[in-house]
């Protein structure tokens, strides 16, 4: 099976969480990688695996957020996007995140 990484959500998710922090300080946030390294990955480059996972740990997603698999033609729902835009905001305290989740939760499967 085929898979590929969904660089443009990864490179959204890390400016959305990294706001107005600089790279260098971010860098250091994630844990050994360089300032270097995450511009280029925010300019949608694609990183390697050990840096891809310290980066899926320091947004608190799972790296098959970012996953796509060719064979199966699958697609990152909104519902799914929606949701990790949300973990990566470190403006959120955990209280209105499980509020919000729970919103959306009931918008998407509303039938």
């Amino acid at each position: 099976m085929n898979s590929e990484l969904n660089t443009s959500l990864l490179a959204g998710m890390l400016k959305t969480k990294r706001g107005s922090t600089g790279l260098r300080d971010t860098a250091a946030q994630i844990g050994d990688i360089s300032s270097a390294t995450l511009s280029r990955i925010e300019q949608g480059k694609l990183p390697d695996v050990e840096t891809f996972i310290k980066i899926c740990k320091w947004l608190e997603v799972t790296t098959e957020t970012f996953i796509i698999s060719n064979k199966e033609q699958k697609v990152t729902s909104s519902k799914d996007k929606i949701l990790a835009h949300l973990r990566a905001d470190r403006e959120l305290d955990p209280d209105t995140m499980r509020m919000l989740t729970q919103v959306i939760d009931l918008a998407y499967n509303k039938k």
